[in-house]
């Protein structure tokens, strides 16, 4: 983990969180890897006891897992919990979408227009830049179905799913395959077809879903 050392503006132990969880779902503290307080401590330049209140706001948002002796690790997600968060996916985004489709403004339309052109234009190759990517998509959804607590839900959702799909990255960057799929969501939406929309949506989740759990099973059986 390579981070500047925390600015004292805000709440120390809300800074810490924020910047441990900014490496997690960054891909620069990865699943499954240790977290060594002494050198977290160090490298934030910060005490242990702000560093422990943000470690177990983490651990309760499932970003970190305890392990025997009191460590932490970096949460490795199984193929039960890929269901479960893309079933959550499926039956909230395809309430959000339908909302977008009456909801949606001028602006709101553009903004996720834009999110789609940057990852079909995108030439890094970063699956970290395209995941961003997919997130402030989906997020533009969310925030033109005009239900903030709905937002709220979806992000806490996206934020699991940043880190299930880092998780998946590592072993195959080509799992993340979302511009075709993307552009015609938008479309669907910008012509307001509720229907239309709602089943791109669902076959967008469902191709991503059956990806995701294909990549798990795989690197967790060895059979690359």
């Amino acid at each position: 983990m390579t981070t500047a050392p925390i600015q004292r503006s805000k709440s120390l132990h809300e800074q810490v969180y924020q910047a441990v969880r900014v490496s997690i779902l960054s891909g620069q503290l990865r699943p499954g890897e240790r977290l060594v307080e002494t050198q977290l401590a160090q490298q934030l330049q910060v005490s242990r006891t702000p560093l422990r209140e943000a470690l177990r706001k983490l651990q309760q948002e499932g970003l970190l897992t305890a392990e025997g002796g009191g460590g932490l690790r970096v949460a490795t997600l199984s193929v039960q919990d890929a269901v479960e968060l893309y079933d959550c996916r499926l039956a909230l985004e395809g309430f959000a979408i339908a909302a977008a489709c009456q909801q949606a403004t001028t602006d709101q339309l553009t903004a996720m227009e834009t999110w789609v052109t940057a990852a079909e234009q995108d030439t890094t190759g970063d699956p970290v830049r395209l995941l961003d990517l997919d997130y402030r998509f989906h997020h533009a959804i969310a925030e033109a179905s005009g239900n903030g607590r709905l937002v709220i839900l979806l992000d806490q959702l996206f934020d699991a799913m940043a880190l299930l799909r880092i998780q998946t990255l590592q072993h195959n960057p080509k799992v993340l395959d979302i511009r075709l799929e993307h552009r015609t969501i938008w479309e669907a939406i910008a012509h307001r077809q509720s229907s239309v929309a709602t089943q791109a949506i669902h076959i967008h989740l469902m191709a991503s879903k059956e990806r995701v759990i294909k990549e798990i099973q795989s690197f967790q059986t060895g059979n690359r």
